[in-house]
């Protein structure tokens, strides 16, 4: 008679225990180290860059600005990432921080070349939704290990590729402006909220 209550107890901490290993795996394979003070930071940024770059009445300089915009958010994100992951005994060095770069390098790669290619022709005009599709293709596989929201930016921003992709070549910049600028702040302070920091 004193078996028939241990058995539901063992069972029922078996189940838990299983949740336990299962939320602790889960949690060490996901990159959480994404900070969303520092994509608000590149928001911002950006948002600044879109202000320069639209006074810019050559194409050349009007790219420049945008490289040099790139460079500085690639460096915000590294430091505030690093930062984040010290916090929460993550570095980037890790699986995951490793996982999420190898899926974030090679759109960003093809994204840089063809920035050249296009450059080189002249095909500015080409350059917005070169520029959000293949950042947005690089979030989304990069965020397949990190948090679940950071996919949801991936496709905000391959939308709005999209977008760029069909709608007149004027519209570019103001495309360009509401993704680099107005999604990662959005979505950096969802981020910031719900991820820590």
């Amino acid at each position: 008679m004193s078996m028939s209550p241990t058995v539901p107890d063992l069972s029922s901490r078996a189940i838990d225990d299983l949740q336990f290993i299962r939320r602790t795996m889960e949690r060490a394979s996901a990159f959480t180290a994404v900070s969303g003070w520092g994509q608000v930071a590149v928001g911002v940024l950006a948002l600044t860059a879109a202000l320069i770059a639209g006074r810019e009445p050559a194409p050349g300089r009007w790219l420049a600005t945008w490289l040099a915009t790139a460079v500085v958010s690639i460096a915000i994100g590294v430091v505030t990432s690093s930062i984040k992951g010290r916090r929460v005994g993550q570095t980037l060095a890790a699986g995951p921080a490793r996982k999420f770069l190898l899926g974030v390098a090679p759109p960003i790669t093809a994204g840089a070349l063809l920035t050249f290619l296009f450059a080189r022709q002249g095909a500015y005009g080409m350059l917005p939704p070169l520029w959000l599709l293949l950042y947005g293709a690089a979030v989304i596989t990069g965020g397949v290990f990190s948090v679940p929201i950071v996919p949801v930016m991936g496709g905000c921003f391959m939308a709005l590729g999209a977008v760029a992709a069909v709608a007149p070549v004027a519209w570019g910049s103001w495309l360009l402006t509401a993704g680099f600028g107005a999604l990662p702040i959005v979505f950096g302070l969802v981020i910031a909220r719900r991820y820590g920091g």
